[in-house]
C-alpha cells in the first residue's frame, strides 16, 4: 500500500467500523438463536420422547426454510435494501423464539424452527451487502470477518450462557432469553443502521474514502432483480463459489447442531461440561476467522500481492484444514477430539470469512444480494442435509464415525470447485443488451 493511501486511511473518521461491529452483533444474536436448540436438545429429547432422527429433523427444519428462501430473500434484499429488510428480520427472530418457548409438542417446535429459518434468511446476505456498501475493497476481508466470526463467537458465549439457563431454569427459558436478545437488537437496528448515503453521522471525507476505494455502489441494477437472477444463475464463477461454500456449510452445520450431543453421548460428558469443551474450537475459529480470514488477507493484498490469488489461496488453505474432521474418527480421548475439531473449525472459519467477502467483490451493480442468495441457498440445502443425515447415520450405526467420513468427502469436493471452477475473483460484467433481452423473454414465458 502506498504511504499516501495509508496516511489517508488513518486520517479519515471510523464510522464504518462501528457499523461493521454493529452488523456483527446482529449475526451474533441470530446465531445464539440457532444454537439454543442444540444446547436444549437433550432436555427436549426427554420432554417429548424424541429419537436422534427426530432431533435431526428438528435441526434441519430451520435449514430447509432458510435455504429455500435464500434466493427470494436475496432478490427482495436487492429490491428493498438492507435497512427495511434488516428491521423486519430482527423482529421475526424474536417472534420465532417466543413461539418455541411456548411449544407443546414436536409439531410446534418444527413450525417455530421453520419460522426462524424464514426470519433469518436475509441475515448473512444483508451483512455482506452492508459491508460492500460501507467498506472499500482494501478493508473488505477484515470487515467481512467481523460478522462471519460473530457466527463462531456465538458458540463461545452463547453455548455456555444458554447451557447455564437451560440447566438451571429449563429449556423454555433458553428460548425466552434468545427472544429478549433479538428484541434488543431489533430496537438497536432501527436506531443505528442506515446505508452510507443516508447516514447523517458519516462525514463527507469518510464517504469519499469508502466510495473511491471501490465500495459497492448503492442502488438497484438497471436489469431488474429477476433479470439479474437469471443472468447470475448461468455464471460459472457464481457456481464455483456456491459449490465451495456448500461444502463449508455442510461441515459447519454438522458442528453447529451436533457438537454438544456428540460430546454428551460419545465422550460421556454432562451438558455443562460439554459446553465448556465446545467453547474451545469455537473460540479458535473466531480467532482464525478474524486474523487469517480477515486481517492476513487484507495485509497481504496491501503489500502488493495479487488480490485474487491471495483470496483463493487462503480459501483453499482453510478448506484443507477443515479436512481435520477426519482425525476425530476413532478418537476416544476428548482432548484429542477437541484438538482435531478445533483445527477443522478453524479452517472452516477461514474459508467462511473469505467466501462471504466474495459476493460484494464479484457481483454486478445491484446483484450482491442475489449472488449471496444463490450461494447461501445451495449452501444451506447442504446445511439442512447435514444435521438430518448425521442423525440418521448415528441412529443406524450408534456412532459419529461415518458421519465424519461423509463430511470429509464433501469438503474435498468443495476444494476441487474452488480450485477449478471459481476462476479469478473479479467483478462479473453486467448483462449486455442481448443478455437483458434474453432474460426479459425468459420472464415473459
Amino acid at each position: 500500500m502506498q504511504p499516501d493511501v495509508m496516511t489517508r486511511r488513518q486520517s479519515v473518521p471510523r464510522r464504518r467500523w462501528w457499523i461493521g461491529i454493529f452488523v456483527g452483533i446482529g449475526i451474533l444474536v441470530n446465531y445464539i438463536d440457532r444454537v439454543t436448540l442444540s444446547v436444549a436438545a437433550p432436555q427436549l429429547s426427554e420432554a417429548f420422547n424424541l429419537t436422534p432422527g427426530d432431533i435431526g429433523i428438528l435441526f434441519s427444519a430451520f435449514s430447509w426454510a432458510y435455504a429455500l428462501l435464500q434466493i427470494p430473500a436475496g432478490v427482495v434484499l436487492d429490491r428493498y435494501g438492507v435497512t427495511r429488510v434488516g428491521r423486519w428480520g430482527a423482529f421475526l427472530w424474536a417472534v420465532s423464539s417466543v413461539i418455541t418457548a411456548l411449544a407443546s409438542g414436536f409439531g410446534g417446535l418444527v413450525a417455530a424452527r421453520f419460522l426462524l429459518g424464514v426470519a433469518e434468511a436475509p441475515g448473512l446476505a444483508a451483512s455482506s451487502k452492508a459491508t460492500g456498501y460501507w467498506f472499500p475493497r482494501a478493508e473488505r476481508a477484515l470487515a467481512t470477518s467481523i460478522f462471519d466470526a460473530s457466527a463462531k463467537f456465538a458458540n463461545v458465549i452463547g453455548v455456555p450462557l444458554i447451557a447455564f439457563v437451560v440447566v438451571t431454569f429449563g429449556w423454555r427459558w433458553g428460548f425466552w432469553m434468545s427472544a429478549a436478545l433479538s428484541l434488543v437488537y431489533f430496537a438497536g437496528f432501527c436506531i443505528v443502521y442506515r446505508d452510507p448515503s443516508q447516514d447523517a453521522r458519516l462525514s463527507r471525507d469518510e464517504l469519499a474514502y469508502i466510495q473511491q476505494g471501490g465500495a459497492t455502489p448503492e442502488g438497484q441494477s438497471a436489469t431488474g432483480t429477476a433479470g439479474m437472477l437469471g443472468y447470475l444463475l448461468t455464471n460459472k464463477k457464481v457456481w464455483g463459489l456456491t459449490i465451495g461454500y456448500s461444502a463449508y456449510d455442510y461441515a459447519f452445520y454438522l458442528f453447529l447442531t451436533w457438537l454438544p450431543s456428540y460430546l454428551v453421548t460419545t465422550m460421556h460428558m454432562s451438558v455443562l461440561h460439554s459446553a465448556g469443551y465446545a467453547m474451545i474450537p469455537w473460540a479458535w475459529a473466531t480467532f482464525t476467522d478474524v486474523f487469517i480470514g480477515g486481517w492476513i488477507v487484507d495485509h497481504l493484498i496491501a503489500k502488493g500481492h495479487d488480490e485474487s490469488g491471495v483470496r483463493k489461496a487462503v480459501l483453499v488453505f482453510g478448506m484443507i484444514c477443515a479436512l481435520a474432521i477426519l482425525g476425530v474418527i476413532g478418537t476416544s480421548d476428548p482432548r484429542w477430539a477437541i484438538a482435531w475439531i478445533s483445527v477443522s473449525l478453524g479452517g472452516l472459519a477461514i474459508a467462511g470469512a473469505v467466501s462471504w467477502s466474495i459476493p460484494s467483490l464479484i457481483a454486478p451493480q445491484g446483484g450482491v444480494g442475489t449472488v449471496s442468495g444463490i450461494m447461501n441457498c445451495v449452501g444451506n440445502v447442504m446445511g439442512a442435509v447435514a444435521p438430518a443425515l448425521t442423525g440418521f447415520i448415528v441412529s443406524a450405526t450408534h456412532s459419529f464415525e461415518n458421519a465424519f467420513w461423509v463430511a470429509g468427502v464433501v469438503i474435498f469436493a468443495g476444494i476441487l470447485s474452488i480450485v477449478f471452477v471459481l476462476g479469478k475473483i473479479e467483478p462479473i460484467p453486467g448483462p449486455s443488451g442481448e443478455q437483458r433481452r434474453t432474460a426479459d423473454a425468459a420472464r415473459s414465458i
